[in-house]
């Protein structure tokens, strides 16, 4: 099997079920904080990561042999289920903007979370070293888009924002 159909999942809830859910979550999903010093740089690691993790699996075929199915299996699995769970939660914040409901309850970035687990679960599936390095890539450089995002939500919510960071881890 083609490694890209592996994406056909993440881009049907990330995208079409985001959109059905709340058409103003979907825009707010696709806004970038403003970013300062490294985190510029951070952000076209970032970029050219994300493209790399979408385009390369084209190349690759899934592995059907245990042990590294089974554990490639799950990791695709836990990551679809956060993301799915995450996604629906983004689609509802409160009343004032900030997600702090479903599974941001437990993380403040659960989509990250989310796309770390499901992509990680790909590159064991696929057994590659390479689309493995780009998560690791895309994973440090996605730190530095949380701290701008951080940033930015501290001055949109203030203390609120505060009060939500103290009682939520950032990642799990």
């Amino acid at each position: 099997m083609n490694a890209f159909l592996l994406m056909i999942p993440f881009f049907l809830i990330r995208f079409g079920l985001l959109g059905l859910k709340n058409k103003a979550a979907l825009n707010r999903a696709a806004y970038f904080a403003p970013l300062e010093g490294r985190e510029r740089a951070a952000y076209l690691f970032y970029q050219v990561s994300n493209v790399l993790i979408f385009l390369y699996p084209f190349f690759l075929k899934v592995q059907t042999t245990p042990p590294g199915v089974w554990i490639g299996l799950a990791l695709y699995l836990m990551g679809m289920v956060v993301l799915l769970l995450s996604t629906l939660a983004f689609a509802k914040p409160d009343q004032n903007g900030l997600n702090t409901g479903g599974v941001y309850r437990f993380s403040r970035n659960p989509m990250y979370v989310a796309y770390f687990l499901y992509f990680l679960g790909c590159a064991v599936l696929t057994r590659s070293w390479l689309l493995l390095l780009f998560l690791l890539v895309f994973q440090a450089a996605a730190h530095f888009i949380i701290l701008a995002e951080e940033r930015w939500c501290l001055g949109q919510f203030g203390s609120e924002y505060v009060s939500y960071r103290k009682r939520v881890r950032r990642y799990f």
